[in-house]
């Protein structure tokens, strides 16, 4: 079986608030975990319980950053919101999948949903920083 290489947090992957870069640390973890776990040929009960960790952990975060997209008028939230809706969508399903049978969990599996979330985060995510610091400036300006 071939290894999966972990992914490691860095500061380029940074979205400018510490909360949301914290939130994708965690996910990072997870899939390093997920990773582990297939490196080491874990059981089923163990996958099916980290999937569901990481639905739950993604809505979470997600759904925050909806917020604060949200909060400022973020022009794009709709696409935004609908491909996070996707993510989870994805992560369900494999959870379901891998549920009925171990072997569903492929290494292909595990890479497509770890690389969406990175691909994400560097491309999705990263149209949102200068809409939200340009914001922040002007709060800040209007505060002096």
């Amino acid at each position: 079986m071939t290894e999966i290489t972990k992914i490691e947090w860095d500061p380029k992957y940074s979205v400018d608030i510490e909360e949301l870069d914290n939130f994708q640390k965690k996910m990072f973890d997870m899939f390093n975990e997920l990773v582990d776990m297939k490196n080491t040929n874990a059981d089923a009960k163990a996958y099916t319980v980290l999937f569901s960790d990481i639905n739950d952990y993604g809505k979470l975060y997600f759904s925050r950053e909806e917020k604060i997209l949200r909060k400022r008028g973020y022009p794009d939230f709709d696409d935004h919101a609908k491909a996070h809706r996707q993510f989870i969508r994805s992560s369900i399903s494999l959870r379901r999948e891998i549920a009925e049978d171990i072997d569903n969990l492929t290494i292909e599996a595990i890479l497509e949903l770890r690389d969406w979330l990175i691909h994400h985060i560097e491309t999705t995510d990263s149209l949102y920083i200068p809409f939200l610091r340009i914001h922040q400036y002007i709060d800040d300006r209007n505060k002096k």
